[in-house]
């Protein structure tokens, strides 16, 4: 950075204002307006612009942070070509996140490697662009940090953080059956956010055999009903992204054995 006495005076008084976008672009935009004979009106504007851009980017980067999302699992990253059975329409219709502005849910679901955990991530990421605060955590992760609450007095506090984002995506759903309290838990996870905020599952289980992960039939029952009230359940088939992946592994380890290639590879 250059020191402070080298700046342009009115780029340091940009700095001690906090306006670091504006300071950042100010020489460039002078050039500009010199030489494009721009009015004074148009070159304060483009500073603005930048200040503005500057300030939007460093929010994103602030709810990206916080949600936990991978910055690699993007709506533009999915490889749609690799498995054309994902439902692309609907995949683009909910990176609109108007089931966010509905306060709807959305389920996942299908066989493991297919793709759902950078779906799902996807969208956060676009909700995230669209100035919505997201959370993305296991499943399983998430009933463990509400058990420890019940253990420390904390619970109640766990589970308002829960509340707190337009998206809460819950990811990997049923892996195994939940044991006591984790099904209360969850319910009160669910009921807590029933028309109020949006969540996301990803599970390998169709949403009949959900039941079975629960306790309690009445629990379930009631947990569920809530759930899967108005969601939309996208079905995710065709081949494994990562069985792809440990297919290629195995073709270098043979043609290595077989002195095809060189060890280093």
């Amino acid at each position: 950075m250059v020191p402070v006495s080298n700046q342009n005076p009115i780029s340091a008084q940009l700095r001690k204002l906090y306006l670091g976008g504006m300071a950042d672009t100010l020489e460039v935009r002078l050039q500009q307006a010199k030489e494009g004979q721009w009015p004074y009106g148009e070159f304060l504007s483009r500073l603005l612009e930048d200040e503005a851009e500057r300030r939007a980017q460093k929010q994103l980067a602030g709810r990206l942070k916080r949600a936990g999302l991978e910055s690699a699992k993007t709506l533009e990253a999915f490889q749609f070509s690799f498995n054309p059975e994902v439902p692309r329409q609907q995949v683009l219709e909910l990176a609109t996140c108007s089931f966010i502005q509905k306060k709807r849910n959305v389920v996942l679901c299908g066989p493991t490697g297919v793709g759902k955990t950078h779906l799902a991530q996807a969208i956060g990421h676009q909700a995230c662009r669209m100035g919505l605060e997201v959370w993305l955590v296991a499943a399983e992760q998430l009933l463990r940090q509400l058990h420890g609450g019940r253990a420390d007095g904390s619970f109640e506090r766990r589970l308002r953080t829960t509340l707190k984002p337009d998206l809460l995506i819950l990811d990997e759903f049923g892996l195994r059956p939940m044991r006591s309290p984790a099904p209360e838990d969850l319910y009160e996870v669910i009921r807590g956010r029933y028309e109020k905020g949006s969540i996301l599952v990803t599970t390998n289980k169709a949403p009949s055999e959900w039941a079975g992960l629960f306790l309690e039939p009445l629990l379930a029952s009631a947990a569920l009903d809530r759930l899967l009230d108005q969601a939309e359940v996208l079905v995710v088939q065709g081949p494994s992204y990562r069985a792809r992946n440990r297919q290629r592994y195995d073709t270098v380890r043979f043609e290595e054995e077989e002195g095809r290639l060189p060890p280093q590879l």
